[in-house]
């Protein structure tokens, strides 16, 4: 798929073409504005369908939610409660197309099991309810793709999760869903979407519109917030998928709020694999929540809360009382209890919830997940709600919505687009066997690089082949090799270290203080691309790690108050004004501007 390669290059080159259409007078079909799941949904769908597209980000590639989340691809057993039984359906569908069709090197299978206590009740009450799971997954597909579901004994139980207390439960029922790396799947849309002629670019702010005699809105004014340069975008359509900041973007196109958004806080925290005996993903019904305990490459994945937000929405932290909520719940289950000292990381997001229409409101939990397109103003049209597993659903509907009749000639097509990296899936096995023996890599790491790349295992075999030492680990991540930092500089479009560390890599979730540790070792790698002297690379060294010990700081805090607080307190100790927190700060520590 030529055109894919996202770098810096490729960055001022979209620039230019995104400035381009007002200069020249040749608008964009539609213009995304939102570099998420969503956005970067609607720009593959939109540009599959042969259309002239654009896709801006205010900060990085999936920065927001999209890089936040349980890491799931599930049709949403909860949701069965809810009765919600259409978004279930559609949600098993759109997993047995990621499994199977448009991301299966990112999308494999996992089985989940859901311990019982009571003997009678939940076996006929919850078997009843994943039997039902099953058989909609069955129907849907017209035959079964993971392996049915089945009750085990307490003995059953233990063979499979050793670490389970003993007395606590009766027994289990295993059924399967599946995990997702959810910032690389955004990143391998992105990809896929440039390879279909999109242009695609990263750190552009959309901070309003322009409209035509007739008052329909014909571009947006848009902001590099690298060079502070401003542009105007021509765009025949633009849509908006800006998630937690729907009404801000609105705003910004001088429309009315045709979407309302509750934003509903969700902490995750990882813990090293050693901590846990267990060959399974655990879930487990609490009080106000859904538990999950998820095993990922190096570590568990423990979560989630589901706490309404109220604090500025660019920077969700995670407080003392979320991640002792976490712990709390999950010592409930386990034999030997998982200690403070033991968390690797932790990490906030904030899911983007339509507003409830009843006067009292609902609590984040009881929220529908469902997403709904709205006209903001003519020529603007937004989209909002969802999930992560129905991003492919929600993008075609948006692009419908915003062609309007023009949907009928120039259908979706997505349901049939391989994305980037499960193209050519057959190759990369025999590459990978020959890069282990000629580099000395070990089962571990071939099987992440091939989960992580698929067939663009070759991106990296090609850089290890032009530079020998990156094939190395890295000193602080012996799971991750040098190549992947410059991967992610050179192909999928990073431009700092938060980029690299926290959503390329997933670092930050592996190695202690959120990944600080490796912070040095990623600017030695990323600055000859990125043009970097040694006195940027040390402030980038430094801004990084003092995001961080915000991060760190407000972890100590007992409200979400209080954490903003201390959080902001360390972040404008910066030297410099550029390194002050003005309502928000990226990755990086750093000032940026609002969404």
């Amino acid at each position: 798929m030529p055109g894919d390669r996202l770098d810096a290059r490729h960055r001022s080159a979209a620039l230019e073409a995104l400035a381009s259409t007002a200069k020249t007078g040749q608008p964009l079909d539609i213009l995304v504005i939102g570099g998420g799941i969503t956005g970067a949904g609607i720009a593959v769908d939109a540009a599959s369908r042969g259309l002239k597209v654009g896709i801006i980000e205010a900060d990085d590639w999936a920065s927001g939610t999209s890089s936040r989340s349980s890491n799931l691809v599930h049709g949403g057993l909860r949701y069965l409660q809810m009765l919600d039984f259409k978004l279930v359906w559609e949600a098993l569908g759109e997993r047995e197309l990621l499994l199977h069709t448009i991301a299966p090197h990112l999308v494999r299978p996992q089985p989940f099991i859901f311990p019982l206590q009571h003997r009678f009740w939940q076996r006929i009450f919850i078997g009843a309810g994943i039997a039902l799971y099953d058989l909609m997954a069955t129907v849907r597909r017209g035959k079964r793709s993971v392996p049915m579901h089945r009750h085990l004994s307490r003995r059953g139980l233990l063979r499979r999760f050793p670490s389970l207390r003993k007395s606590a439960f009766i027994g289990a029922i295993e059924y399967w869903d599946a995990t997702i790396d959810d910032a690389a799947m955004v990143t391998a849309l992105v990809r896929t979407a440039a390879g279909h002629g999109a242009v695609a670019a990263t750190r552009v702010r959309a901070t309003g519109v322009t409209r035509n005699l007739d008052g329909r809105v014909d571009g947006v004014i848009a902001e590099d917030t690298v060079s502070g340069d401003s542009f105007v975008v021509a765009a025949r359509n633009v849509i908006v998928a800006t998630g937690v900041w729907t009404e801000e973007t609105e705003s910004a196109a001088d429309g009315d709020k045709a979407l309302e958004v509750l934003a509903s806080k969700g902490v995750h925290i990882s813990v090293p694999r050693s901590c846990i005996d267990g060959d399974t993903a655990i879930i487990h019904q609490t009080e106000t929540s859904v538990l999950f305990l998820i095993p990922a490459a190096s570590t568990w994945i423990i979560g989630t809360t589901d706490t309404p937000w109220d604090q500025p929405r660019d920077r969700p932290l995670a407080n003392d009382t979320d991640i002792e909520y976490l712990l709390d719940q999950v010592n409930e289950l386990l034999d030997r209890p998982i200690r403070r000292e033991d968390v690797l990381s932790f990490w906030a997001g904030l899911r983007p919830l339509l507003q409830p229409t009843n006067e009292d409101g609902d609590a984040p939990s009881k929220v529908s997940r469902e997403h709904t397109v709205a006209s903001v103003t003519p020529g603007v049209s937004a989209i909002a709600g969802g999930k992560l597993t129905t991003y492919r659903v929600m993008a075609e509907d948006a692009v419908d919505f915003a062609l309007g009749d023009r949907a009928r000639t120039l259908p979706s097509v997505t349901d049939r687009v391989v994305i980037a990296g499960s193209d050519g899936l057959e190759s990369p096995q025999e590459m990978i066997s020959d890069l282990c023996e000629k580099h000395g890599w070990d089962d571990h790491i071939a099987d992440r690089l091939l989960r992580r790349f698929g067939s663009r295992i070759a991106e990296i075999g090609d850089l290890c082949a032009e530079d020998p030492s990156l094939s190395e680990p890295l000193t602080h991540a012996p799971d991750h090799i040098r190549a992947e930092i410059v991967h992610a500089v050179v192909f999928e479009g990073a431009l700092s270290i938060g980029d690299v560390i926290r959503r390329r890599t997933r670092m930050s979730r592996e190695v202690i203080d959120l990944g600080a540790p490796t912070a040095d070792e990623v600017a030695d790698l990323v600055a000859p691309y990125l043009d970097w002297g040694p006195e940027m690379m040390r402030w980038q060294v430094a801004r990084y790690r003092r995001a961080v010990a915000a991060e760190m700081a407000a972890s100590r805090a007992q409200t979400d108050v209080e954490a903003v607080r201390k959080a902001r307190d360390i972040l404008d100790g910066g030297r410099n004004g550029a390194d002050r927190l003005d309502g928000r700060v990226d990755d990086d520590g750093k000032e940026a501007n609002d969404r």
